[in-house]
């Protein structure tokens, strides 16, 4: 079910490229079309893309044609190009104007890396897999790194690749999708597995 109040909501904006890890966004994306978003896809250019788990997918948006006002988030996975050049830069590029026009962007595992070389992790708390990752990058905010699930700081969510469901936590948190408690135990169910959850998401008509 969806806690959509019949008010138009802007679209969710997904960055999509080869070797996109197709396991740390579903969570997120998934939970924020049952709340009505609509989740539009985003690549290099609109030329199919495929993810490391091998599935191909058709960008909506080519970067070029991306602007902050149109959306309500910025998602941009991790990736190995991520890690394998300057193939991606643009995507951090593009973080940076979400940022600057005040509209949140949500970075996990090797996205982090890319924003770090863009600068934006310098003055915001943040996290990613380990904190000597993102040292490698030369970056200038590793006394910001925070040793935790995820981190929301200055309109930028971070996390490591094996947190999916804490990424999706703090997106929901971050769009006030859901209120405190249903967040909560949004994430005690599919992180904890914890059945008593599921009796305050269906009272709260998450699910």
């Amino acid at each position: 079910m969806s806690n959509s109040t019949g008010t138009t909501r802007k679209p969710v904006y997904l960055a999509v490229y080869d070797t996109l890890a197709d396991w740390e966004t579903g969570h997120a994306t998934a939970q924020l079309a049952r709340a009505g978003y609509e989740i539009r896809t985003v690549g290099p250019t609109r030329e199919p893309v495929r993810s490391v788990g091998g599935l191909r997918v058709q960008p909506d948006l080519a970067l070029a044609d991306v602007r902050p006002s149109d959306a309500a988030l910025l998602i941009l996975p991790g990736a190995d190009l991520w890690d394998a050049g300057d193939d991606l830069a643009p995507f951090a590029r593009t973080a940076r104007a979400f940022l600057d026009a005040g509209v949140p962007v949500a970075a996990i595992c090797g996205a982090t890396a890319g924003l770090a070389r863009e600068g934006l992790l310098d003055d915001r708390d943040h996290t990613s897999a380990v904190s000597f990752y993102l040292a490698a990058s030369g970056y200038g905010g590793g006394e910001r790194y925070v040793d935790a699930d995820a981190v929301t700081d200055g309109g930028l969510v971070t996390a490591g690749p094996t947190e999916p469901v804490a990424f999706a936590r703090e997106i929901l948190r971050l769009l006030h999708v859901y209120d405190d408690e249903a967040v909560d135990a949004w994430y005690r169910l599919f992180h904890d597995s914890d059945a008593g959850a599921y009796a305050v998401l269906e009272k709260a008509g998450v699910l």
